[in-house]
């Protein structure tokens, strides 16, 4: 398989994390994250919004979407729960994931770490205000249970610890959300764990 990546996406980050919690090698190619000029040469065909990350499978069909992504290498693993109900909320944790947290606490942290142009404030603001809200339905949700859908670790889990555990770089603080503090822990002492910049 070859990941289409980039080493500071968070989006990147959750395949190469369930990659290694899997055991799974994979090829890596590097993909500039601010520049998407030449993004259509490489990913035509394979992604219809040329974004990373894309997993080309041995055959050489394309995966695009992290969420996607993960979905497909965790289906038939533990990282992906065999009851239905279990299965909906994976899901729903995962739309969460693209519509309400990555949109703030992604581009929060973009804009101040890796964009090379002045921040405007007022919108930084925005987008801060915008992530503390996801923040405060993940920590009511946590609190009193140890993983967002069922009872075990899954991919909703990989998918929103990527962007949580790095939202200080976005100034977006976490010492008000005690179980989300308790839960990134959690997730980091799983198996197979590696860190962002691994």
């Amino acid at each position: 398989m070859l990941l289409y990546d980039n080493p500071n996406s968070g989006n990147c980050y959750k395949v190469r994390l369930l990659l290694a919690h899997l055991g799974i090698a994979c090829e890596r190619k590097t993909i500039a994250v601010g520049d998407r000029s030449k993004r259509g040469n490489v990913l035509e065909g394979l992604n219809p919004a040329h974004r990373i990350p894309t997993l080309v499978l041995d055959d050489g069909r394309p995966i695009a979407e992290s969420n996607a992504i993960l979905w497909y290498l965790g289906d038939g693993t533990r990282y992906v729960p065999d009851d239905r109900y279990e299965r909906a909320q994976v899901l729903q944790w995962l739309f969460f994931e693209q519509y309400e947290h990555e949109p703030n606490v992604a581009v929060a942290r973009y804009w101040l770490r890796y964009r090379d142009a002045p921040v405007d404030r007022e919108a930084l603001a925005a987008r801060r205000a915008g992530g503390h809200r996801a923040l405060a339905a993940m920590e009511a949700h946590l609190s009193g249970r140890s993983w967002l859908a069922g009872d075990r670790y899954s991919i909703a889990d990989i998918s929103l610890y990527a962007y949580t555990h790095v939202a200080h770089e976005g100034e977006i603080e976490l010492a008000a959300y005690p179980a989300i503090l308790a839960w990134l822990g959690r997730v980091a002492e799983q198996p197979g764990h590696v860190t962002i910049d691994a």
